[in-house]
């Protein structure tokens, strides 16, 4: 009998410090060459599962810890990392984390040295890794340099080269734009046909459900369920924190019986079963998203806004207008500029030519510190804006020097954002999703008139999302305006009635979600894939047209 690629018996977790344990007598098993899906709600354990599976969990963090794990064969109380990396490859949630050389190319490089490779293979497997990843015009140029979903390819492309029986990633699509999710999807695929087990711990099941065999679903440290991906999809999954797939999320409404994995199987189901003639299109999840005031002063107007970095153009002309009282999703590939542009609206970089006016300031000229009170930016990576001693601390210390606290506004952010059990902790010690919602929760606490978020469902369960897309109608009707930076089309499509689509160095859309999605040019240029509400409407709609002709 072939050895478990990974054997979780009896394992239970406590982080020094804390109180209560992450992981609670969790017994799982991965078969070889399985692909095997795990999901849950944020503190539910799904990282101290992976930290586990490479003996992080005892060797880097402390802690007390009980039961057993195997990885390859090998107990990860008695071997040290080293060993079991040459058994598992994992790639971290935060990508950033675990970069640490001066260009892409030497990045997966450093991975292969300890093999002894000849370099010839070396170069081999740095180019087809590099490929597979989406990442091979990229080897020169610096990791630091690049945007979170390219950090992410290197980071995968890393993992890949080392050719591992068993590759675990955490989070490995939350910064991914759709052609490349698609394209590691791909790349998962090839790899688990030649053998490689998978484990892939996610929030978002979309599109990644059809690929798995089964689900893991992770609930307080203890696992709720495993099975089949269409059994778990049957199952009360949403009571958990976890968003079911769109398609799937309708049928259960509606109380059809099938459990469809994606939107071409829904709208094959529909068709064979004769619902056609009662189909009407769905909606996206209703959010109150007020229509553009057209008399409206612009909060935001950029015009013709360039900027280069290491020489590289990112954005060479750029123009658009926000108006007061308007959520505006922005979106594009990965590396399309979008963080640069935010950036540019606190100060952190200048246009090398055009103009930025926000709140009535040269956003060219003006210090962040100035900008801040008209401002409020959520970083893509929270770890870049924390850094006070305690989350309370942290929520506080911008609105009181900006002398805008609120007591009663901060104490209903903090509750909708479920951080009021982590109020007296360090920042520095909360989970990757708590860490963001932490930075939302500060910088809405300054209670700016522009809130800039980059990347904001990253990290989130479905209970936090839904939160967020409430919060956004809170913050709508006090006036704000709000730009949000995303690769998650569900997400941007309840909250944003008006899309602005960079490629290019510029914006080559701004129009409705579903007028976007329709445009197949549009869409391939900005490395965008349709959601499946738009797919299942489109498909629906093209079947009920072949019937009436």
């Amino acid at each position: 009998m072939p050895e478990l690629p990974l054997d979780y018996q009896g394992l239970s977790f406590q982080y020094e410090g804390a109180t209560r344990r992450s992981v609670e007598g969790l017994n799982l098993s991965v078969e070889p060459g399985e692909w095997l899906l795990v999901c849950g709600a944020s503190g539910s354990g799904k990282t101290t599962l992976v930290r586990a599976a490479i003996g992080l969990v005892p060797h880097f963090y402390a802690g007390t810890m009980d039961g057993h794990v195997s990885v390859g064969g090998l107990d990860t109380r008695s071997h040290p990392v080293y060993e079991l990396f040459r058994k598992a490859a994992l790639v971290f949630q935060n990508p950033e984390a675990q970069l640490f050389n001066s260009s892409v190319e030497n990045e997966i490089a450093y991975t292969l040295e300890p093999l002894g490779l000849s370099r010839s293979e070396m170069r081999k497997r740095i180019a087809v890794r590099s490929e597979d990843a989406g990442i091979g015009h990229l080897l020169a140029r610096s990791p630091h340099s690049l945007s979170g979903g390219e950090q992410q390819r290197v980071a995968v492309a890393a993992a890949l080269a080392l050719q591992p029986p068993m590759l675990i990633l955490d989070e490995p699509f939350a910064h991914l734009d759709g052609e490349s999710a698609e394209q590691l999807r791909a790349g998962l695929t090839r790899i688990r046909i030649d053998g490689t087990t998978v484990m892939v711990v996610e929030h978002r099941l979309h599109g990644l459900v059809a690929n798995a065999n089964r689900i893991a679903l992770l609930h307080q440290g203890k696992l709720a369920l495993c099975d089949a991906p269409r059994a778990a999809l049957a199952s009360v999954v949403e009571a958990y924190g976890v968003r079911l797939p769109f398609a799937a999320r309708l049928f259960r409404e509606r109380g059809w019986d099938f459990v469809p994995l994606d939107a071409s199987e829904a709208a094959e189901w529909i068709e064979r079963t004769g619902l056609l003639i009662d189909w009407t299109p769905v909606a996206p999840d209703a959010v109150a998203r007020p229509a553009k005031d057209a008399g409206a002063e612009p909060v935001l107007a950029i015009d013709a806004v360039a900027f280069a970095h290491e020489r590289m153009p990112i954005l060479t002309n750029v123009t658009f207008q926000v108006g007061q009282g308007e959520t505006v999703a922005l979106l594009g590939r990965n590396g399309a500029g979008k963080t640069t542009l935010l950036k540019m609206l606190i100060g952190l970089n200048r246009p090398q030519r055009g103009r930025i006016v926000v709140g009535g300031l040269d956003a060219g000229r003006e210090s962040p510190a100035s900008l801040a009170r008209q401002v409020g930016l959520v970083f893509q990576n929270a770890n870049n804006q924390l850094f006070m001693p305690s989350v309370r601390e942290e929520l506080e210390i911008g609105a009181r020097r900006l002398k805008v606290f609120d007591a009663s506004w901060q104490s209903e952010v903090v509750s909708m954002l479920g951080l009021e059990s982590v109020l007296e902790r360090t920042p520095f010690r909360l989970s990757e999703g708590e860490k963001k919602r932490v930075a939302i929760a500060s910088v809405l606490a300054m209670r700016p008139a522009l809130i800039a978020l980059d990347e904001p469902t990253v990290g989130q369960d479905e209970t936090t999302r839904r939160a967020l897309i409430v919060l956004l109608r809170r913050l709508l009707e006090r006036g704000h305006t709000v730009l949000v930076a995303t690769h998650d089309l569900e997400f941007a499509e309840a909250v944003a009635r008006r899309w602005l689509v960079l490629a290019d160095g510029q914006v080559i859309a701004d129009a409705e979600p579903d007028a976007i999605m329709a445009d197949g040019s549009v869409m391939q240029r900005a490395g965008l894939t349709m959601t499946e509400r738009f797919v299942l409407n489109r498909t629906v709609a093209l079947e009920i047209s072949r019937a009436v002709t």
